[in-house]
């Protein structure tokens, strides 16, 4: 518990610098929200937080070690892993990467919004492509598709609108064979890889998404496992949990990652402006083994002011 407290102020004092910005705001940096803090009540669990402060399952746990999702505990404090770093992919339209089961919305008046995912689970793996939103449905209709029926020979020929609809309310379709961006009658699934390859967010937030994309607007779907981002002058990493990993993290487990030194130096070398930086190495190996998912200082100088 002492070293959980240790890490949690390290955290607090290292992250959100002047430069960042929450949803909604214009871009200033590579950061977008801000890092906070919740005492668990009585009866709360991690998958109502989750939903409640838009966080994905996994990534409440990566940043929580330790905690547990049903009985966390009256009174603790959990972070809560709402900063992050935008992915490195050209920043118009939808962005989703798989790595951190998240969506970033770039809207066209400059800010951004971001939402917790779910996508596919082993062997329906959501593809790494580059398409658009074709078609927009709102009280869609969902037709299993074949693959589907075959493991769930049971399923009508289509289901209706309603609380039974595995699409929720909206639904948004791709051009790339049958995947979607929807909604879900199973929010638990949200910030998790449990689909057949579709992309599900809260029913608040595919609302919000629905309103705001058209047609036409183009969807990039990446995995980047580690991200590097600038803010007010001070470099930032973020780093997250592989697939094995994720899976480790839904069991409670805690595991520390490899540390490959010359693969970080490598992704490094490409981060405009990183040569120059006074890194603090010890760190950035720390943030690489325990995969927290939320964005760290690793430059020594300067530090944010608050």
């Amino acid at each position: 518990m002492a070293r959980g407290v240790v890490v949690l102020a390290m955290i607090a004092a290292m992250l959100m610098p002047r430069g960042a910005f929450s949803a909604g705001e214009p871009q200033a940096s590579d950061i977008v929200g801000r890092m906070a803090v919740h005492e668990v009540r009585h009866e709360e669990t991690i998958p109502r937080l989750a939903q409640r402060y838009g966080l994905g399952f996994v990534e409440l746990m990566a940043a929580n070690p330790g905690v547990d999702p049903w009985l966390p505990g009256e009174g603790r404090k959990v972070m809560l892993p709402s900063a992050h770093i935008l992915p490195d992919a050209p920043r118009e339209g939808i962005v989703i990467n798989l790595a951190e089961l998240r969506l970033y919305h770039f809207r066209r008046d400059g800010s951004v919004a971001t939402y917790p995912v779910g996508i596919g689970r082993d062997y329906w793996e959501t593809p790494q492509i580059s398409t658009a939103i074709t078609l927009k449905r709102k009280n869609p209709v969902w037709t299993p598709p074949a693959s589907i029926r075959a493991e769930k020979p049971y399923l009508p020929a289509q289901i209706g609108p309603g609380p039974d609809n595995p699409l929720g309310d909206f639904a948004m379709n791709l051009g790339f064979d049958s995947y979607v961006i929807h909604g879900t009658n199973k929010p638990l699934g949200v910030g998790r890889r449990v689909s057949h390859g579709c992309i599900r967010l809260y029913p608040e937030h595919i609302a919000i998404l629905f309103d705001e994309v058209s047609p036409g607007t183009p969807v990039r779907i990446i995995s980047q496992e580690i991200k590097f981002g600038w803010s007010d002058g001070a470099l930032f990493l973020e780093a997250h949990a592989s697939q094995e990993h994720a899976d480790a993290i839904e069991t409670g487990a805690i595991a520390n990652y490899p540390m490959d030194v010359s693969s970080i130096a490598a992704l490094l070398a490409t981060v405009p402006g990183a040569a120059d930086a006074d890194l603090d190495w010890p760190l950035i190996e720390m943030t690489v083994r325990e995969r927290r998912g939320v964005p760290i200082q690793i430059s020594r100088r300067p530090r944010p002011e608050f």
